[in-house]
């Protein structure tokens, strides 16, 4: 008999669920700085989608094992990542928050799916391929995290998920060994879509503008930190990368750094790129930077405040146990109908 979870009714595994609502998961890794790119690529859209689906979001603790972490950073960055969430606005009564590591069914699906995958798929992927620069003494980990991202997807039985477009073939991946899983023991999980943003998944590094912006960049002139203070803010604008034109005009291509601010202008304020372009008619790069750097300002700086807050208050160890224990209800549910597909015998006297 399937079991409801909370005050509303969800039969996991077979999708009746309280409501028509679709289904998302997504997480961010507790590495680096989280930045403005993270934060419109990714944060603020969550924010946005806890009030359209069903939202579980987690800090991907256990994929930042993959290469060498202080441990004591590594449990820093954890908390830091998650009180961000909430500092932008992410409502736990709406949205499920969670550690990853915290959901035991995340390691052991994992294992599961491993046992679907195939070499050749891992082999292709493109991001192993870049960050080990074909090394050998990279760890396992590295190569098969894929799959237990799959699992992280499969297990909560997302309808999409808010990738960026280097994320999509990932999510392809879990796509493929969904299906295959349901072709060989039954149809038990569902088939990820990627939801994935026209403007804004890809926020440009401020020294490299053809690049992405990245928390693992060598510079930090290439990224505008969620936690920098308001003048480290402004003098990093300032010093954005940008052509000797003085046109501001969209062009990705040929204007890669004027383009870029005209993005995250635009994302910042809730203009379009036509409204932003219009805007700055006529105007010179100075004033654009000026303009940019004001609207940076004034939108992260309640973030910066909140997230001060929230880490003094426990708030953000009581939202995470809640969010764990939820999350842990539909994951196991999952892993459950995986074991008795796969033939496993379920565990005795309990």
């Amino acid at each position: 008999m399937p079991r409801p979870y909370g005050d509303g009714v969800f039969y996991f595994g077979k999708k009746e669920r309280e409501s028509d609502m679709k289904r998302m998961l997504s997480g961010i890794q507790p590495t680096g700085n989280l930045h403005l790119g993270n934060y419109l690529g990714a944060l603020k859209r969550f924010v946005e989608l806890q009030d359209e689906a069903e939202c579980f979001y987690c800090v991907v603790d256990l994929h930042a094992l993959t290469v060498p972490r202080d441990p004591d950073e590594l449990r820093e960055k954890t908390l830091e990542v998650a009180t961000l969430y909430l500092a932008a606005g992410l409502d736990p009564k709406k949205a499920t928050l969670f550690v990853q590591s915290h959901v035991r069914a995340h390691t052991e699906a994992g294992w599961l799916l491993q046992c679907v995958a195939r070499m050749g798929e891992l082999n292709r992927m493109t991001q192993f391929k870049e960050k080990s620069q074909g090394s050998d003494g990279v760890v396992v980990g590295l190569y098969t995290y894929p799959v237990l991202q799959a699992a992280d997807i499969v297990l909560y039985q997302a309808d999409a998920v808010p990738v960026g477009e280097d994320q999509k073939q990932h999510l392809e991946l879990a796509r493929d060994l969904a299906e295959r899983f349901n072709n060989r023991y039954g149809k038990v999980l569902t088939l990820p879509e990627p939801l994935i943003g026209k403007i804004g998944a890809r926020i440009m590094g401020l020294d490299n503008p053809v690049k992405k912006m990245s928390k693992s960049a060598g510079s930090e002139a290439n990224y505008i930190a969620l936690l920098d203070e308001p003048d480290v803010i402004v003098k990093k604008i300032k010093r954005a990368v940008t052509d000797s034109e003085n046109c501001i005009a969209y062009d990705p291509e040929s204007k890669p750094g004027i383009s870029n601010l005209l993005v995250i202008y635009s994302l910042i304020t809730g203009q379009t790129i036509e409204e932003t372009v219009q805007h700055f008619e006529g105007k010179g790069y100075g004033q654009l930077k000026k303009e940019v750097a004001e609207a940076v300002v004034e939108h992260l700086t309640p973030i910066r405040e909140r997230y001060h807050e929230l880490r003094q208050s426990g708030e953000v160890e009581r939202v995470l146990a809640e969010g764990a224990e939820k999350a842990s209800a539909i994951a196991d549910e999952t892993l459950a109908r995986m074991k008795e597909a796969m033939g496993l015998v379920p565990p005795f006297g309990r």
